[in-house]
């Protein structure tokens, strides 16, 4: 049996390393309420996130459901499985159900489209502990980000992996030394799981290890973004960025917007122009490359991205690498579109206009008549929030009259409620009183007198002088 699975923490003792954030995990789990955030674990591989997780539920007797990148993660799918299990209790009589979505920052692909939208939706209205685990908190979208408490998890020092070795070769009858030991937990760089994979290979077939006897491989280390940015800039020293460039886990086309973004830290106003000028050039390449559909042009973008865009000698400059912001600037545009659409479509209905002659010819003018009443226009068109700021240009404005007239709504519900209330109490009065004779309602009788004619009184047939 492998080794990892064999000796995978099954409670939070025995966890190595990273012992403030698992105090903040059971401190979060013991103080659990629906109205807790979710947590958000992130870090490298093999660290510790995902056992961290499922070593919680069990101290906790949890019930877990797992959701990771093997699986489909469309919309439907995450709302079915997740939304659904957040929502209700478990069947096996477990205090909770704990709800893991691994791999969280893997959302991105054509059969995960929906899926963050899914998971936001699924944060919100859980009714279950849920944690998400990524190895690259960027990867999150920040309105994920924004709901969620986060904890990072760092790689476990060398000492505690040794350690963590000692004991499996005790348990496994295997003699190793500690300068062996020290050489695996080393050559791990803070990743327990390969660690005990090199452990597990060295062992087969010896009973006694020593430095001699490992069977030590390389440590699959892919360069990061982040890794490959800094060795641009020259914050990382003595390392390829080209060769970085093609180890990361990213196209070109997806490489530059984050180098770009870093380009105004740096100090010096020429060499800012000298690195746009060389971005604009593999910018170009960029776009031959999916126009001619020739992919060896990548090579030259990526040169003229890593080499020439760069610090200028002499400055050693420190910065901390961000995201790009041009997909949020996307996405901001296209809601504001989408917005705009919504406005000129209600518009163009209730005017009988289109929505092009609105545009060009009457915005000035509706904008000064939504200034001028907004409240009237909002209710007039049905405007939300967002919609009113479109036309009116004023944020304030636009939440303080839209605050106004969700008020008036809800007393008008109010009131209406109120009224059903009381017709039910009248009705259910008269029910318990019976009916009620009125002048109308009572039955005539037969010897009732007829009451005689005035003097003046005239009918059809009698007609006074």
């Amino acid at each position: 049996m492998d080794w990892v699975e064999k000796y995978r923490p099954s409670h939070i003792t025995e966890l190595v390393g990273n012992r403030d954030v698992i105090k903040r995990m059971v401190e979060w789990a013991q103080k659990w309420t629906p109205a807790s955030k979710p947590l958000l674990l992130y870090g490298k591989p093999g660290i510790g996130k995902t056992s961290g997780a499922h070593a919680l539920a069990n101290d906790m007797d949890w019930e877990v459901l797992e959701l990771n990148a093997s699986d489909q993660r469309t919309k439907d799918v995450i709302e079915r499985i997740a939304g659904s299990g957040s929502t209700t209790q478990s069947l096996y009589g477990a205090k909770q159900k704990l709800i893991i979505l691994d791999e969280a920052d893997n959302l991105q692909g054509n059969a995960d489209r929906g899926g963050a939208r899914a998971i936001s939706s699924v944060l919100k209205n859980a009714r279950q502990p849920v944690i998400l685990i990524a190895n690259d908190a960027y990867g999150i979208t920040p309105e994920i980000q924004k709901i969620s408490e986060k904890l990072q998890f760092k790689a476990v020092q060398a000492r505690s992996i040794a350690s963590r070795l000692k004991d499996i070769c005790l348990w496994e009858g295997v003699t190793c030394s500690e300068e062996a030991l020290m050489i695996l937990a080393q050559r791990a760089q803070g990743d327990i799981r390969s660690a005990v994979n090199m452990l597990y290979a060295s062992s087969i077939g010896n009973n006694s290890l020593t430095s001699q006897d490992l069977f030590i491989s390389k440590k699959d280390h892919r360069s990061s973004i982040f890794d490959l940015v800094g060795a641009v800039f020259g914050m990382k020293e003595d390392q390829n960025p080209l060769q970085m460039s093609y180890e990361v886990d990213e196209t070109p086309d997806r490489i530059l917007p984050w180098i770009e973004e870093q380009i105004p830290k740096i100090p010096d106003i020429s060499g800012q122009n000298r690195s746009y000028h060389w971005l604009a050039r593999a910018d170009r390449y960029l776009g031959r490359t999916f126009r001619m559909q020739y992919y060896t042009l990548w090579r030259y973008a990526s040169a003229l991205m890593v080499f020439c865009v760069s610090v200028p000698k002499g400055q050693n400059i420190r910065f901390r690498v961000m995201p790009p912001h041009r997909r949020n600037r996307i996405a901001t545009a296209k809601k504001q579109q989408q917005i705009r659409h919504a406005i000129l479509s209600r518009l163009a209905d209730t005017l009988h206009i289109s929505q092009a002659h609105i545009l060009e010819e009457y915005t000035r003018c509706i904008s000064f008549i939504a200034a001028n009443d907004p409240k009237t226009f909002a209710k007039t068109f049905a405007c939300d929030k967002e919609q009113l700021f479109y036309i009116t240009g004023d944020p304030e404005l636009a939440g303080s009259v839209m605050a106004e007239i969700e008020q008036e709504e809800k007393k008008r519900l109010e009131s209406k409620g109120d009224e059903k209330i009381k017709k039910k109490k009248q009705k259910k009065d008269e029910e318990e009183q019976g009916p009620v004779l009125t002048d109308q309602t009572k039955p005539e009788t037969r010897d009732q007198e007829e009451t005689p004619l005035s003097n003046n009184q005239s009918t059809l047939f009698h007609f006074g002088v």
